[in-house]
């Protein structure tokens, strides 16, 4: 087992007071039989009244109204977090899958039926093209190593560069610009491992860092696995999720894991900048 603690601000301001609607903030990490929260603070400027709710995924939102108007939003979250090992997927997973292609029992062919399904159908066949060097249909091969490949040939065919504008590209913008973010490629291998028949769902949350570095807010991909379950995979750093992977939310699609969101009523020259900083720290 090991402690983290996870400091995360995010810090809007304004050239003059605006009035906030509500907002919804998802930035409590989800817990489970490896991860469990110790301690959590969540801190609003200005001040505001905080509702807790578990959307459809079982994701914990904040919902937060405000009451006055003010020039900057500010929410500080500090959590401490105990991680514990989880145990390797090959292990665990049923014998029938370990091989692909296989098919899911008909216990979980219902839960798993939207995970299933593209999100962006219109780039199905450029993803069905670029998957074709990755595997043809009629091979048999160790689902793990497939699983790991896509991982892989994500990381080496797309530069990472980091984006700040909200929401993400298109699979076959990636595709066109050989280039994305984080959330980007999660998408793209979301995308992908769909069009192989796997469940697969957008997952963000926070990463520690190497030594020395900060840590930061993050995306990979889930695989629903039989018998080993929902499995990460990142293929923004050619490896999968492990214990610097912390999830926050999950979903369907990208747009209902969003960290932070809402929306403000005031002059359309209002906003001057957005701060952010996190960091995950080793207790």
């Amino acid at each position: 087992m090991k402690r983290i603690r996870i400091i995360h601000q995010t810090e809007y301001l304004y050239k003059t007071p605006v009035v906030f609607g509500p907002h919804r903030a998802m930035l409590r990490p989800r817990e489970g039989h490896d991860v469990h929260i110790d301690s959590a603070r969540l801190a609003i400027e200005p001040d505001g009244n905080v509702r807790w709710l578990r959307d459809i995924y079982g994701n914990s939102i904040a919902v937060i109204t405000f009451a006055n108007p003010s020039d900057r939003l500010k929410i500080l979250s500090e959590i401490e977090v105990d991680l514990y090992d989880d145990n390797p997927a090959e292990g665990l997973m049923e014998t029938s899958a370990k091989n692909y292609p296989f098919q899911y029992g008909a216990n979980e062919q219902v839960e798993l039926f939207t995970y299933r399904i593209p999100s962006y159908p219109h780039d199905g066949p450029a993803v069905q093209n670029w998957l074709q060097e990755l595997y043809r249909p009629g091979d048999v091969i160790d689902t793990i190593d497939l699983l790991t490949n896509l991982n892989t040939r994500i990381f080496e065919s797309f530069e990472y560069i980091r984006r700040e504008e909200a929401g993400v590209q298109l699979p076959c913008q990636t595709l066109a610009q050989k280039s994305g973010s984080c959330r980007d490629f999660a998408v793209f291998m979301m995308e992908a491992a769909r069009h192989l028949g796997f469940g697969a769902r957008f997952v963000t949350g926070y990463i520690q860092m190497g030594e020395g570095q900060h840590g930061a807010t993050h995306a990979w991909t889930e695989i629903y696995l039989p018998g080993a379950g929902w499995r990460g995979f990142d293929p923004t750093n050619n490896k999968r999720a492990g214990s610097e992977h912390v999830s926050v939310a999950v979903a369907r699609e990208q747009e209902k894991a969003i960290p932070l969101s809402g929306y403000w009523d005031g002059p359309a020259d209002a906003f001057e900048r957005m701060k952010v900083s996190v960091q995950v720290i080793s207790q």
